[in-house]
């Protein structure tokens, strides 16, 4: 790799450790292949990041808050709470089509292994979830249940989400929002009134 400025440089170790522990998983992925990927010597790679946790914790961290700041952003563009429901998941699963690796980095086998990675995506969530309860208008809903509710619709979209992006013969993104935007919007406005069973 051609000398770069050193802020160029970290970016593409980013990109390369990004690569392979999307493809290997965290405990598989060595910092001798993140080194080869970005066509780096191993000192190189440790003069940027000490360690294979300091790395892994580093990507989850921006992924978080890139895929935080697209939902979030969709959200407060919207212009009536059901096309925040609507935006807000576009923009999730557009990210979860357009950052494949990104996705499976963040909700892989790497979070569940370390508390600290595990927090990172459980805040991620948590930031998620906060923005989903303030659209939830269930009459007599406590602040409680209408946090456990939105945790429920942020594992709605990390699942489905997850099927998407295995799915040989997926749905296409303006297909996948709209079913999961109505199965959604039914639940955060609750019973109709006079519904029986």
């Amino acid at each position: 790799m051609p000398r770069l400025p050193a802020a160029e440089r970290r970016a593409a170790l980013v990109e390369a450790a990004m690569l392979v522990f999307a493809a290997e998983g965290y405990q598989a992925a060595t910092m001798d292949a993140v080194a080869a990927e970005a066509g780096v010597t191993k000192p190189v790679l440790y003069q940027h990041f000490p360690s294979k946790r300091e790395l892994f914790l580093h990507l989850l961290s921006d992924v978080a808050s890139r895929m935080r700041s697209v939902v979030v952003d969709a959200v407060s563009a919207a212009a009536t709470p059901y096309e925040q429901v609507q935006f807000g998941f576009r923009a999730y699963f557009d990210f979860v089509s357009s950052h494949p690796d990104e996705f499976r980095l963040l909700f892989g086998e790497g979070v569940r292994i370390d508390e600290t990675f595990a927090r990172e995506v459980h805040q991620v969530e948590r930031e998620i979830a906060t923005v989903i309860a303030d659209l939830i208008t269930i009459e007599g809903a406590s602040p409680a249940a209408r946090m456990t509710l939105a945790h429920g619709i942020v594992g709605l979209a990390e699942a489905t989400g997850r099927y998407w992006t295995l799915d040989t013969d997926r749905l296409d993104l303006d297909t996948m929002t709209e079913l999961v935007t109505e199965l959604a919007w039914r639940g955060l406005r609750g019973r109709p009134e006079g519904f029986s069973d």
